[in-house]
């Protein structure tokens, strides 16, 4: 346990969707490895989550009832505040606020505006763990204002996320981890790549596809299918590519069908807050070729670990593409070892409580 005494947590998770339809993106591995992460170190964990939530890596898991809310990264930058009724992140807050006193900090993952906006009205001190960069006014200013009235109490991802927002300096730096455990490391890899995520127009599946289809070399296609509408017309676009869509995979499944691939491919069109399937293809030892934007480049060693390529340049994902046997893959499990360890992810979460919670904290 280190210098902290056991801390009792209380995170509520996104209320877009619940835990384990994968519905809910990257946010999903946050609050999965945050609870598995603080539970191995002797700290006791609640989830308030959607009804329907699978999570076996905390104490206590809570499922309560209600409309999901709506995603955020479909919204406009004027989008407005909508809470469908009967809200399960009303409820989910409300559970919270009845509980409050049962915990030492609550630590929250919901990308929206009611857990900011009630901050005020807890007693128990609330560490907002914001999953995603700047995308519309609304949470804007409502992350800004806390972050300034409750210094300390926002933390981010990445530094290239922070600077999304105003006051860039004002956020801590959490990063994310995996369970290294259940990603097996491969040295020998087959012939083809890999890309990871929503199947959605903002994760830029197509110039992945344009890339494999110039490269000639086959392309696994893993993650939840969002949008219909987009995989159809991707299809049509590009008949003939070497594509073989997998699914949405438990982890299991996505590293058995990942650590044999050359390199995985990340072609986001929007600013990537982190980019937890680069670090879960780093654990299996797979390179990895992302746009020189977002949250990748904070992950990717360019040279060492990977090729950081110029945003939206699909030849430049081709000209990486034939630079992948330059790159030593042991390199890139050693990385994950190193940086993005579940322990090291829970001392930080513990560094940052014991801050929240110190009396001379700014709270």
């Amino acid at each position: 346990m280190g210098i902290y005494s056991p801390y009792r947590v209380l995170l509520i998770s996104t209320a877009v969707a619940p835990l384990g339809s994968g519905l809910g993106g990257g946010v999903e591995l946050f609050v999965k490895n945050a609870a598995q992460g603080l539970r191995q170190r002797g700290h006791f964990v609640g989830v308030l989550a959607p009804q329907g939530s699978k999570l076996e890596t905390c104490d206590r898991l809570i499922q309560l009832p209600g409309q999901l809310q709506p995603t955020a990264h479909t919204s406009q930058r004027n989008s407005p505040i909508v809470m469908p009724e009967p809200s399960v992140l009303g409820a989910m807050m409300d559970y919270a606020r009845q509980v409050q006193h049962e915990y030492d900090v609550i630590l929250h993952f919901c990308y929206d505006w009611l857990p900011f906006y009630l901050t005020p009205y807890f007693k128990t001190p609330i560490a907002h763990y914001v999953s995603m960069s700047s995308l519309t006014d609304a949470m804007d200013d409502a992350i800004v204002h806390v972050a300034k009235t409750f210094p300390g109490t926002v933390g981010v991802c990445t530094r290239v996320q922070a600077e999304t927002f105003s006051m860039p300096g004002c956020y801590r730096l959490i990063g994310s981890a995996v369970d290294l455990s259940l990603y097996d490391y491969c040295e020998i890899p087959n012939s083809e790549l890999v890309w990871m995520g929503r199947v959605s127009p903002e994760k830029g599946l197509e110039d992945a596809i344009a890339a494999v289809q110039q490269a000639q070399i086959p392309l696994k296609i893993l993650g939840k299918l969002e949008d219909e509408a987009y995989w159809q017309a991707l299809q049509t676009q590009y008949p003939d590519a070497p594509v073989e869509y997998l699914g949405f995979l438990d982890t299991q499944g996505l590293q058995s069908a990942v650590r044999t691939c050359r390199a995985l491919l990340m072609t986001p069109k929007w600013v990537e807050a982190f980019g937890n399937v680069a670090i879960e293809a780093l654990a299996c030892g797979v390179p990895v070729i992302a746009y020189k934007r977002g949250g990748p480049t904070e992950i990717v060693h360019h040279g060492t670990t990977g090729w950081l390529v110029a945003p939206d340049s699909v030849q430049g994902l081709v000209a990486a593409i034939a630079r992948i046997d330059e790159l030593d893959r042991s390199a890139c499990r050693q990385q994950a070892e190193a940086e993005f360890s579940l322990d090291a992810l829970a001392m930080r979460y513990e560094n940052w409580f014991s801050d929240l919670l110190s009396p001379v904290s700014l709270r």
